[in-house]
């Protein structure tokens, strides 16, 4: 039986979507660690005043600016090259907020290594996406990756 041209891909989907939201769990019980004893002039001392008129101490994802998190955070395209790309700078883009985060925590070690693993984590993530589009380009019939979409139009004779 021949073996799928894609099947090298080291990860899936359903994987790698659960450890996703299993990353947003665990940056979810830091805050709420962080938060759930709270006096009201912490709240208002650390600017989290807004947040807390909405939400209390409970948790809300969004980012640091404020604004919530939606479904426009996920990007797909249906171009194979396009969507990897994406996933690459998604996975990029959570590396640079937990460097910045590990930054502003180094004294905190219950926070740190906990956010330490979760770059990690994004750096794997970033590997294994760059493997697959590195395997998808190889399985190309051209070489000019740009000129069509390879999971929607096909060589016709």
């Amino acid at each position: 039986m021949p073996v799928p041209k894609y099947s090298k891909w080291n990860i899936t989907d359903a994987s790698l979507g659960t450890e996703e939201l299993a990353h947003l769990e665990m940056v979810a019980a830091i805050v709420h660690q962080l938060t759930k004893n709270l006096s009201m002039e912490q709240i208002e001392a650390s600017g989290f005043r807004n947040y807390y008129v909405d939400h209390t101490v409970g948790i809300w994802p969004q980012a640091a600016g404020g604004v919530p998190f939606n479904a426009c955070e996920f990007q797909s395209k249906g171009d194979i090259i396009t969507d990897l790309m994406e996933d690459m700078a998604a996975e990029q883009k959570a590396r640079s907020t937990y460097d910045n985060i590990l930054r502003l925590v180094k004294d905190e070690p219950d926070v740190y290594e906990p956010i330490k693993f979760l770059r990690a984590r994004e750096i794997v993530h970033f590997q294994r996406f760059g493997e697959a589009l590195r395997i998808v380009q190889d399985h190309l019939d051209s070489k000019n990756f740009y000129a069509f979409n390879p999971g929607f139009d096909c060589n016709k004779s």
